[in-house]
């Protein structure tokens, strides 16, 4: 099914102001409702191989699936788009982890991910590491994904507030990350998708440099023109310091979708012929 006229999909990559290369890495295609972006780590270029592998992998292998959702229909989860991800992630693991063993000008890379699939009135999300999706619905502006972060599981266990959080040292320390060991536990969730709810995707450069109620009010604000908007929240974290790569996916839902029918009834519906 073609979401071209469903989701508007926007799309900024950013150096920032200190990084000299950029090691992040965005694809999109709205025709599919597929979004994925990668934060890469790593000496030399190696960051920027491990993200470009991971988009450029995961995009290929995700059109694939929606061609032949049958094996991942079947998946236990019952949900297609969930098995797709959980599998098509683990195979891109592989691959970038083999890559950095094999190689010794890579050894050591990997990269945070934040995908998204959106598919019959429904949003997959799938997680590793502190890249984040955010979702503003009805003026509401939430945080959907949880950081794998030791920041975080301070947050969690009460060492540290949120506030404190902002201003520590260990804002770059990932806790799970993609390519840096032999198998990698993507966290995935299902949500239901409103019309005109707006989804951001982005690296840690956008909210390490940007409180998230000034994000929110931003998409709040340029909600009616989602380039402006993609545009501003570079420029913010820029001129806030830029100290990172800043990296940002907008996805608008202009209307609702029907669901396409399932292999399942599309079979009895030749039955019934």
């Amino acid at each position: 099914m073609d979401l071209t006229q469903v989701l508007e999909v926007v799309t900024r990559s950013d150096p920032g102001m200190v990084r000299g290369h950029n090691e992040d890495s965005v694809f999109a295609n709205p025709a599919l409702g597929v979004v994925v972006l990668a934060d890469g780590m790593g000496g030399y270029n190696a960051g920027e191989v491990a993200s470009g592998m991971t988009t450029t992998l995961l995009a290929s292998e995700l059109a694939r699936a929606f061609a032949e959702k049958a094996p991942y229909e079947k998946a236990a989860s019952g949900n297609w788009a969930s098995a797709a991800l959980q599998t098509e992630i683990a195979k891109t693991n592989g691959a970038v982890y083999q890559a950095a063993q094999s190689q010794q000008q890579y050894a050591g890379m990997g990269t945070t991910l934040v995908a998204a699939v959106f598919h019959d009135d429904r949003v997959t999300v799938a997680h590793i590491g502190d890249s984040r999706l955010y979702r503003l619905r009805a003026g509401t502006f939430l945080q959907v994904t949880k950081d794998h972060s030791l920041l975080q599981e301070q947050i969690d266990s009460g060492l540290i507030t949120p506030e404190q959080a902002r201003t520590s040292q260990n804002k770059n320390l990932v806790t799970r990350a993609l390519g840096i060991d032999p198998s990698v536990e993507a966290e995935i969730h299902e949500y239901d998708v409103e019309a005109g709810d707006i989804y951001l995707l982005c690296s840690d450069g956008l909210n390490d440099m940007v409180p998230d109620d000034e994000i929110g009010m931003t998409l709040q604000m340029l909600a009616a023109n989602l380039e402006l908007c993609a545009t501003q929240l570079v420029e913010m974290a820029n001129d806030n310091g830029g100290r990172d790569n800043v990296s940002v996916i907008l996805v608008k839902v202009r209307q609702p979708y029907p669901a396409p029918r399932s292999w399942f009834s599309r079979l009895l519906a030749w039955f019934k012929q």
